[in-house]
């Protein structure tokens, strides 16, 4: 195991021993540590840094899941041609819940997509996945290039459309928060999409994508 990795795990059982009962460690703080773990790395190539991404997921820890990623997304000026299939394989076997979707998703898989939009034709495929989670992948991880007004070649209607009736509540929730988003960029756009879709998306949906319009517009798009 990789000096690292061990640090890593060793800080990771120190924090939790020193959170008071009942509560939880702050993903704050895992990330100050991470970010004094990362500085410790010698070889920063991105090889080498995935090889201790892969290791600390391996550990199957939420903790260290949250390192891993964050490991990734420091990464980011070194993606290259194979960094989507490393990434995917992570999406397939490590993450297993929204809050891991989430962080991987607005965050360097998210980053990846935003640098190189071709991908968006994969994630179209992802609406299809026996697995919730990377059904709620799909729409997430265009959060990134949507809020930084990136996303020319992505569609994120393609993905509400795909993902209108999911079975999961979360997957749901998740395209209801692209929306949201999309709305902070492209207004007129989303609220369209919602007058012509208000009868078929659910309102858990529905609700999460008008969050961000102001008071009457949401009143008005609430009475439909």
């Amino acid at each position: 195991m990789n000096k690292i990795v061990r640090e890593a795990i060793s800080k990771i059982e120190e924090m939790e021993k020193n959170t008071p009962c009942g509560k939880h460690m702050i993903t704050a703080d895992i990330r100050k540590l991470s970010a004094k773990l990362f500085r410790q790395i010698k070889d920063k190539s991105i090889d080498n840094v995935f090889l201790l991404c892969e290791e600390l997921l391996e550990e199957h820890t939420w903790a260290l899941g949250v390192i891993a990623f964050d490991f990734a997304y420091r990464m980011q000026g070194q993606y290259n041609e194979s960094t989507y299939n490393i990434f995917y394989q992570w999406l397939k076997e490590y993450v297993r819940g929204w809050g891991d979707c989430d962080d991987f998703c607005t965050h360097a898989f998210g980053e990846l997509l935003r640098q190189n939009k071709s991908l968006f034709e994969k994630v179209v495929f992802w609406t299809e996945d026996n697995d919730f989670w990377v059904r709620r992948a799909s729409a997430v991880i265009l959060i990134p290039s949507i809020l930084k007004n990136d996303y020319d070649g992505i569609n994120p209607l393609v993905i509400s459309d795909c993902l209108m009736n999911d079975e999961h509540d979360l997957v749901l929730k998740g395209y209801g928060w692209m929306l949201k988003s999309y709305s902070q960029v492209n207004q007129s756009c989303v609220k369209e999409y919602l007058i012509q879709n208000h009868k078929k998306m659910p309102r858990i949906a529905y609700r999460y994508a008008l969050e961000k319009f102001d008071k009457e517009t949401r009143t008005m798009l609430m009475q439909m």
